[in-house]
């Protein structure tokens, strides 16, 4: 018995090493499987990011029918590297790896800047401006899910930087095993890119086959960040020359004195609203009604372009350059502005007596900038006493701030006052757009709620190139609606008003080749006022043209301004009336 059992013992052993050996080899083709695909996925990836353009438009199938320079000098590169450093080797690819990580994300982030800014990443001075688009989302999704879709950024931010390591780790790990395989392919891939580079091979026009995009962007991003450097040397020369810093304030804007001036920004108002066929007709309907309607209560109107220094939003750096007189394209400029004593043209108001103000509706927290624009009362979107709804973006509509600006302003008996005005209406995304009301219906702005019941959604608009044209037209065509309204009912000899743009809208509206240039107008109904800026040679009316406008860079604006209506013999001061 002893014996069977003995016999019978092998038999056993042998069906279950066989079942074993079944299972192990089993296991090892599906781990041999696993690892293939998470080499292909890898290489997929590191190819995303090499041949990934950073404009939308140019995300198309041909971008990735390329060669990347890059590829064929890491595969190169770990070929040639010394069989005793494998660690080394490995902490080389990985720190490459990351650094391509970081350039998809500065890719990504490039393609919703030339969406909205027309312009690439600054990797220096754009960091704040992701605050304002996290805020421009909190209307849509509100300050929570503002707060989770940041985190959750962050936290993919950081997966891409070390999953693009691990990738590139791996890749390197597998060139050096199979290196007769990849001496082969980098021969074959190099011959054929640098052959492709000799006879200008293009996947697409904009797009060359023999591609180094990656090492392109590196250097040209490290280039920006030297200029923005230097940037700051060069800014303090030019604001270090002011022909109106030293003047006394009796010697400034005498010949507006007793004169109420504003000074309004309209959102987004650029050339193409009053160019485009799109936008022309019905806008320009609105201006030249205007105008005649403005010339039988007898004001007159000049108008003209400025030249902005931004484009598609940084609304502070067209106001900031257009008050300084200094070109303020990027943050560090706007900075450095603010921490200095340059007279701006609202501070050179108040330095000749008038009294100040601001009216800034989207200011939703602290802004101490007011005392360096020399602003004596700022209405921001928290001391207006305002009641209704937002307009998305819009705490409130052009229409209210300029009604709470006059009864609290202008309506009674007062000195002159010069005013600041931002009308944001004809910001992004441009719904719902408020209607004009009758002056005495406006109230605390409670009457605005039923604006914006079954208003389009704001995600629907800006997202729809065709919508999101449509309702930018209807939003700019309220806002001059809004100026126009209240130099006819409120105007009188003693109102100077000046109406511009900021800047373009996105290139969602004008495409991608717009102009900088945006509308300036001039209205006031003293002759005087007029005669003083005949020698601008600027248009008649409220509406510019192409052929007939001038062109001025927008930090010319300040020292023109206060050249004209600078000291002369013959001024007097005006007995200022009330409304």
């Amino acid at each position: 018995m002893s014996l069977i059992t003995r016999r019978r013992r092998p038999k056993v052993s042998l069906v279950t090493d066989d079942t074993s050996a079944v299972a192990a080899s089993d296991l090892r083709h599906d781990r041999r499987i696993l690892r293939g695909v998470v080499t292909v996925l890898a290489a997929a990836l590191v190819l995303t990011a090499l041949l990934l353009p950073n404009q939308i438009g140019l995300v198309q199938a041909k971008a990735f029918l390329r060669i990347p320079a890059e590829a064929v000098i890491a595969i190169a590169v770990a070929l040639v590297w010394p069989a005793r450093f494998p660690r080394l080797r490995q902490a080389t690819a990985g720190f490459f790896g990351a650094l391509l990580g970081f350039l998809l994300i500065v890719k990504l982030l490039d393609m919703g800047f030339y969406m909205s800014l027309a312009r690439p990443f600054d990797l220096v001075l754009d960091w704040i401006l992701l605050d304002d688009a996290m805020s421009f989302l909190g209307d849509s999704i509100g300050e929570t899910g503002v707060r989770v879709l940041a985190v959750a950024l962050v936290v993919l931010a950081v997966a891409v930087i070390v999953l693009m390591a691990l990738s590139v780790m791996r890749l390197s790990s597998l060139v050096t095993r199979h290196r007769a395989g990849a001496s082969r392919s980098i021969a074959v891939l190099g011959l054929t890119w640098a052959l492709a580079a000799t006879l200008g091979w293009q996947a697409t026009p904009a797009l060359p086959v023999a591609a180094r995009s990656e090492a392109t962007l590196a250097m040209d991003r490290v280039k920006a960040v030297r200029a923005g450097w230097a940037d700051q040397q060069v800014f303090a020369a030019e604001a270090s020359v002011d022909a109106f810093a030293n003047t006394p304030g009796d010697q400034l804007l005498t010949a507006l004195r007793g004169k109420d001036v504003m000074v309004t920004f309209i959102e987004s108002y650029g050339r193409d609203a009053v160019e485009d066929p799109e936008f022309a007709t019905q806008v320009g309907q609105v201006l030249d009604d205007g105008n005649r309607r403005l010339q039988s209560k007898g004001f007159a109107a000049r108008s003209a372009f400025l030249t902005s220094s931004t484009v598609g939003g940084g609304s502070w750096l067209a106001h900031s350059t257009l008050l300084s007189g200094l070109w303020i394209d990027n943050h560090s400029r706007y900075t450095n502005l603010v921490a200095s004593n340059r007279l701006t043209l609202t501070s050179a108001f108040r330095k000749a007596g008038w009294r100040t103000v601001g009216v800034m509706p989207a200011i939703t927290r602290a802004w101490p900038e007011g005392n360096f624009f020399g602003l004596d009362k700022v209405y921001d979107c928290n001391n207006v006493g305002y009641k209704g709804p937002k307009f998305s973006y819009a705490p409130m509509p052009d229409q209210y701030s300029m009604w709470n600006f006059h009864r609290n302003e202008r309506a009674a008996a007062h000195a002159p006052v010069m005013a600041e005005v931002e009308l944001i209406s004809s910001h992004s995304p441009w719904t719902p757009v408020p209607t004009l009301l009758d002056w005495d219906e406006i109230g605390d702005g409670s009457v605005y709620h039923s604006q914006v019941a079954g208003a389009p959604d704001p995600d629907d608009v800006w997202t729809n190139a065709t919508r999101g044209r449509a309702e930018y037209r209807r939003s700019i065509e309220y806002s001059l609606n809004s100026i126009i309204r209240y130099v006819e009912d409120f105007g009188d000899e003693n109102l100077v008003m000046v109406f511009l743009g900021d800047h373009q809208p996105a290139p969602l509206v004008t495409g991608d080749d717009a102009s900088r240039d945006v509308p300036i107008t001039i209205v006031a109904k003293d002759p005087a006022v007029m005669d003083r800026i005949g020698g601008w040679k600027w248009q008649d009316g409220l509406k510019p043209t192409a052929d007939a406008a001038p062109v001025w860079k927008m930090s010319e604006f300040r020292d023109r301004f206060l050249g004209a209506f600078g000291p002369n013999d013959g001024a007097t001061t005006a007995t200022h009336r009330t409304n």
